[in-house]
């Protein structure tokens, strides 16, 4: 079996924006695991939050990544692999991808099967509208019309004005990600307003290390609040519990896919709510995290569909509803006429 992989730039079908800053595209690196006529893909999209970045994911790549035996289990197997990327959890994340993705196709089942997830009962995915020019609202508004839900990036002095133009716009159920963009006061002033225009709940309102002010927005606010930057992994759980109603799990934050199934039982073990959440990725990761989504109560898979030059294609969203592709392993092909990648 071989290890390659490749750089690739998305572009942003509008500047994305959030609480920290704004972009326009995002470096992600492709993972590939070849061997016995299989392609095992991944995908490693880092994040400046989490102090990750493409350049430091090559510098690994190239100082060389050991393929194990594969007479492991594929469970021993796949943490050999993703054990050496020093805890880099995207990288961490895409060799899980690929080492899941390549040991399915040559079992011959599905990743669903694998993750022991039902393929009929994935979730509707909510679609991102991020902060920028209030009066792109419309246009992006616009946008999300083949989807039920409608996710709304906050934590800016105009919070009020980006619900209430999104408002002008659609009916539609919002959920909102502040990103850790607010204060106390701020969050408890802003959780009884949004309680009042169909607002299922608030997404990391405060700073990760607000644990205690986050239980008393918790206690306080007539929305659920999720957890976010507070859930990275399994670990966490136990002690964030106290301090949320629920927790959104990324593939990108969490590492691998065994990890991200570690994190929903520990999260049911403590009656919490689960979202799984993506940053904006390309196919490969979106259908991956998606293969897990029939174990979780919520979804935000859209970052594939956030983008303007996806090279592959994987899921696909139906009347709002993602629905896994066929085929062994998680399904993605490339897309005709993609020069460079595999």
């Amino acid at each position: 079996m071989e290890l390659s992989w490749a750089t690739y730039r998305i572009e942003c079908t509008h500047p994305f924006g959030l609480s920290r800053g704004t972009v326009n595209y995002y470096d992600i690196v492709y993972i590939y695991l070849t061997g016995d006529g299989f392609i095992g893909r991944g995908e490693a999209a880092p994040s400046k939050r989490y102090d990750e970045s493409t350049s430091a994911i090559v510098d690994l790549l190239e100082k060389g990544i050991e393929i194990p035996s594969l007479d492991d289990e594929y469970e021993s197997w796949e943490n050999k692999l993703t054990g050496q990327t020093i805890g880099i959890k995207a990288l961490e994340s895409a060799l899980s991808m690929a080492a899941l993705d390549w040991w399915c196709q040559r079992d011959e089942i599905p990743l669903h099967q694998l993750l022991h997830a039902n393929k009929d009962a994935t979730p509707q995915t909510s679609f991102t509208v991020a902060i920028g020019d209030l009066d792109e609202i419309p246009q992006k508004i616009k946008e999300a019309k083949p989807y039920a839900i409608i996710k709304v990036k906050l934590g800016t002095d105009e919070d009020k004005e980006i619900i209430n133009a999104v408002r002008g716009c659609t009916d539609k159920p919002i959920r909102v990600d502040a990103n850790e963009g607010w204060t106390l006061a701020q969050g408890i002033e802003m959780c009884q307003w949004l309680s009042e225009r169909n607002v299922q709940f608030v997404e990391q309102p405060l700073p990760s290390d607000s644990l205690d002010e986050s239980s008393v927005l918790r206690d306080e606010s007539p929305l659920p609040i999720f957890a976010d930057e507070n859930s990275i992994s399994a670990e966490d759980i136990p002690k964030i519990a106290y301090a949320f109603d629920g927790i959104n799990i990324k593939l990108m934050k969490c590492g691998s896919l065994f990890e991200a199934k570690r994190m929903i039982e520990s999260a049911r073990k403590h009656d919490l709510k689960i979202m799984l959440g993506c940053m904006v990725e390309s196919s490969i990761g979106i259908t991956a995290a998606a293969h897990l989504s029939p174990l979780v109560d919520f979804a935000d898979l859209d970052g594939n569909l956030l983008i303007s030059n996806d090279p592959y294609q994987g899921v696909s969203v139906e009347n709002g509803k993602l629905v896994l592709p066929d085929g062994n392993g998680a399904g993605i092909t490339l897309r005709s006429g993609i020069e460079g990648l595999i």
